[in-house]
């Protein structure tokens, strides 16, 4: 049995992290990984992980700030990412303000929109302002903002993406984004703006979009944007990971699309996201369908072992949630698989019984 009042925030994520980062095969010597995720976390990483969270976080489902995930590339690179929010800071923009000169970020599209999403008086929704630390093998650290379209009120978010896309010289987006998928009125809503803060030729703006209830057909869809985008493959990916075409009665599917300036009139990406905690039992289940997945596109399924075991001791089969979601990417800028990873650094979700959940799947 592990003593967690031996453990802070930090010093059970950062190892969470670094054993990540190791069991994909990045440079043992590495330390800038954990120098971010020190900074991200400042004061609040310093707590002990045995105490409630001082500060909730919707970032993950037991209050933790952060989320890990493993990008599984068709080129064979492997990516690792950190999705945190500096909880407890004076400012949202605390953290990028520290780390932006060290590391040559990018901040003039954000600068742009910051009255849009980063508004002075009292938020809205579950954030303002969330940070994607993005860490390849060999390269100097990227990272990534995600603001709050609902950061106004939900009636507010469409306009407020709008006016986002217009100052970013994207106006064109905005309406074939609409057509293709928020066509289902208040079951089709955006979740999420973000933004590369580099200076990259394809640096992107990335615009989500959460489909309540979806069907597969809603994300076939919604991908039909993106040219040369398989409505096959979604099906598939929907089909094995979720366990059926649908309805998705539990957390919506997301749909996001990457824009890149003088590409304006149509995205080079499109990803669908399923939060498959809330379609399987636990997260042995879980383990085994994106296995299925992993295998389909040729990437190593010992790959996913290895970070689970990084993440994670505890038996897959005694709770559900550590395998958050799972994305399909697919574009001119890349595809492939991301599979996204709890801290449970607060508490593990206990299991359902298989035996009901089999039951509600074949009902459906």
């Amino acid at each position: 049995m592990v003593d967690l009042s031996m453990y802070s925030l930090y010093s059970h994520a950062g190892g969470q992290l670094d054993r990540l980062c190791r069991a994909v095969g990045f440079d043992p010597a590495e330390r800038r990984h954990l120098d971010l995720l020190r900074l991200l976390l400042g004061e609040s990483g310093e707590l002990s992980v045995s105490e409630p969270a001082q500060f909730a976080s919707n970032v993950s489902d037991d209050t933790t700030p952060i989320e890990f995930s493993v990008a599984f590339d068709t080129t064979g690179e492997c990516v690792i990412r950190v999705l945190g929010e500096a909880i407890g800071a004076p400012d949202p923009r605390w953290f990028l303000d520290r780390v932006a000169a060290e590391y040559g970020l990018v901040t003039d599209r954000l600068d742009a929109v910051a009255d849009l999403f980063l508004p002075h008086d009292e938020r809205r929704g579950p954030f303002t302002l969330w940070y994607s630390l993005i860490f390849r093998d060999g390269a100097a650290p990227k990272i990534k903002v995600y603001l709050n379209p609902q950061i106004s009120g939900p009636t507010m978010a469409d306009s407020l993406v709008s006016e986002g896309l217009r100052r970013l010289n994207l106006s064109a987006a905005f309406d074939p984004v609409v057509e293709h998928a928020l066509r289902r009125g208040d079951r089709d809503n955006f979740t999420f703006f973000a933004l590369d803060l580099d200076d990259d030729p394809l640096s992107r703006v990335k615009v989500y979009i959460s489909h309540d209830a979806a069907e597969s057909e809603d994300a076939e869809h919604a991908a039909a944007l993106v040219p040369g985008a398989d409505p096959m493959l979604i099906r598939e990916f929907l089909a094995v990971l979720g366990g059926r075409k649908g309805p998705f009665g539990g957390r919506p599917l997301i749909s996001s699309y990457s824009f890149v300036e003088g590409m304006a009139d149509r995205p080079g990406n499109y990803s669908l996201y399923l939060p498959i905690r809330s379609y399987v039992p636990d997260d042995e289940v879980a383990r085994a369908r994106v296995h299925a997945v992993l295998a389909q596109f040729d990437f190593d399924p010992g790959q996913l072992d290895k970070a689970l075991e990084a993440v994670s001791k505890r038996p897959l089969r005694e709770g559900v949630g550590l395998i958050a979601h799972v994305s399909l990417r697919m574009g001119e800028f890349g595809s492939g698989i991301t599979v996204y990873l709890s801290s449970e650094a607060y508490e593990v979700t206990p299991p359902r019984k298989r035996s009901a959940l089999r039951a509600l799947s074949l009902s459906r």
